[in-house]
């Protein structure tokens, strides 16, 4: 048993996995734990047990998000046995049109999915590495990411946007892991049979997708690397 499980009251006996991500996992050098509890026990309640080990999680708390099973969750929220419990910082950004990926964007690839003849017009972003933030130079940028739940909610922006706007087809890929400058971060297509949906839906997209979707960008310059902070967007 782990010296955080040694810390809950005792009463039944449970297991959970524990999940960091950007500059939390830096913070705790942890990417997952596992430990064994028995009690009562919230998202609350896990964090305060980590930030006894590693203070500097005490300050962080009002900026970090849990989500429990994939979900957005609360910290008085009740955690089950064989939950797998996750702690999200602020954003900074699959199947088929949406999908994560390690390797480059084929942008024409992407735009060739979203086409059909009854569209007449194709927007499409790419977000690209800057070889500067604020005049420091970048060396390159590194992606991580909560991927069954950036997945789950880069498939529901989809949803929502072909709901909500008059558009035939979007298609969304996001890149991880380590990216050159010059290289596409993420690329987002939309078609539709008029301009004016196409460009809604992709501004749209691509600003919900910087502030709910978990995924952090970690910047590498000379002398230094940091994770790129932000603020949670009201649709989180």
């Amino acid at each position: 048993m782990s010296s955080l499980a040694r810390l809950v009251d005792l009463g039944s006996f449970m297991k959970i996995r524990v999940l960091f991500f950007g500059m939390l996992k830096d913070v705790t050098g942890l990417a997952a734990d596992q430990f064994d509890f028995s009690g009562t026990l919230t998202p609350g309640r896990v964090w305060e047990l980590y930030a006894e080990r590693f203070p500097r999680l005490t300050a962080l708390k009002p900026h970090v998000r849990p989500a429990l099973n994939h979900e957005f969750s609360n910290w008085d929220a009740a955690v089950s046995v064989g939950d797998e419990l996750a702690f999200l910082p602020p954003v900074s950004g699959g199947s088929g049109l949406v999908s994560l990926v390690r390797d480059p964007i084929d942008v024409n690839a992407l735009v060739a999915r979203v086409l059909a003849a009854s569209n007449g017009a194709v927007v499409t972003f790419e977000g690209l590495v800057r070889d500067n933030t604020g005049g420091r130079p970048t060396q390159f940028l590194e992606y991580d990411c909560y991927e069954p739940m950036a997945l789950r909610m880069m498939e529901d922006l989809a949803a929502d946007l072909r709901a909500k706007h008059a558009i035939g087809e979007i298609a969304i890929v996001h890149r991880l892991g380590r990216l050159a400058v010059g290289e596409a971060s993420v690329v987002i297509s939309v078609s539709a049979p008029h301009r004016k949906p196409a460009f809604d839906a992709c501004f749209e997209a691509i600003n919900r997708l910087k502030a709910t979707v978990p995924i952090w960008k970690k910047e590498h310059f000379a002398g230094g690397e940091v994770w790129v902070e932000g603020e949670w967007g009201s649709h989180a």
